[in-house]
């Protein structure tokens, strides 16, 4: 009996191609989850990157199919690919794709349904609304209003969403209609492979303010070891020779040294004693 050939569709086969290849030529591969990410957001990371990474939307049972075996430990990377996903190739880092990811998301309209990327806060300040049923959605979010002028005006800015909530109708036809665009979209990954490491999402998301105030900690701490040690660099030799100036003027001061630098101090320091003893001999009685 002749066992029948499995046969894939010419589309599958070039994705295949395309997944193959792309790995072979490139150390880092990333995967991001698109779900409810735009179409034209993706055209136009292509567009803008496409010296830089190549991008493959494949299911995932194509991905595994290409991808197994390619690469050590590849396999734990796979393990990670579920939901709708796009596989980035590219040579970069991928700290700094997700960086440079982070720097091309845009603002959105919230739309039911839509998780909360940030917390929504309702600026204080006039909404431009006239008062009317709406008042009650206001009061529903516990929103402190007045009405001015004719105007629906909110009181203090209000937070009426944590991130990662779900945005209800009633609150997207809401910021709708006061022009809020609160929902920041585009791709941001979820797990990176670099030669055999794989790094998750959690690992990839930096606080780059964090990182900047940990450099200068660093660099602040080392700089006054440099000085207390009297290590000559480019970046100590000032600070060293200033205070090897202050701890010889102190002395020379304490010794009554005269010279040019020091007499003005010396008189100045004379001037204060003598006061100080004017005063005291006149508390104890003498003139």
């Amino acid at each position: 009996m002749q066992t029948a050939e499995r046969t894939y569709a010419p589309k599958k086969i070039e994705v295949l191609r395309k997944l193959k290849e792309y790995s072979k030529e490139h150390s880092v591969i990333a995967v991001s989850k698109i779900r409810k990410v735009r179409a034209r957001q993706m055209m136009a990371l292509r567009k803008q990157f496409r010296k830089e990474l190549k991008m493959v939307v494949a299911k995932n049972k194509l991905s595994n199919m290409a991808l197994t075996g390619t690469k050590k430990n590849i396999d734990l990377f796979l393990d990670k690919i579920n939901d709708q996903n796009a596989l980035i190739f590219t040579d970069m880092s991928p700290f700094k794709l997700q960086l440079t990811l982070d720097k091309n998301k845009i603002d959105l309209p919230a739309r039911t349904g839509d998780i909360a990327t940030d917390d929504v806060v309702l600026p204080a300040g006039n909404t431009g609304m006239p008062p009317g049923p709406v008042l009650s959605e206001f009061k529903e979010l516990k929103v402190p209003t007045r009405i001015d002028a004719g105007s629906i005006f909110i009181s203090r800015d209000t937070a009426v969403l944590k991130v990662g909530e779900q945005i209800t109708p009633k609150l997207a036809g809401l910021l709708s209609r006061l022009g809020l665009k609160p929902i920041k979209a585009g791709l941001s990954l979820d797990a990176a492979y670099v030669d055999g490491v794989i790094f998750s999402r959690e690992d990839l998301q930096l606080d780059l303010e964090e990182y900047r105030s940990k450099i200068q900690e660093a660099y602040n701490s080392v700089l006054a070891l440099g000085v207390e040690a009297a290590y000559l660099t480019k970046e100590t030799t000032p600070l060293i020779i200033g205070r090897a100036h202050r701890d010889a003027k102190a002395l020379t001061l304490a010794a009554a040294y005269v010279t040019k630098e020091t007499l003005p101090d010396i008189l100045a320091s004379g001037q204060q004693k003598a006061l100080a003893l004017q005063n005291l001999a006149k508390q104890k009685g003498y003139s």
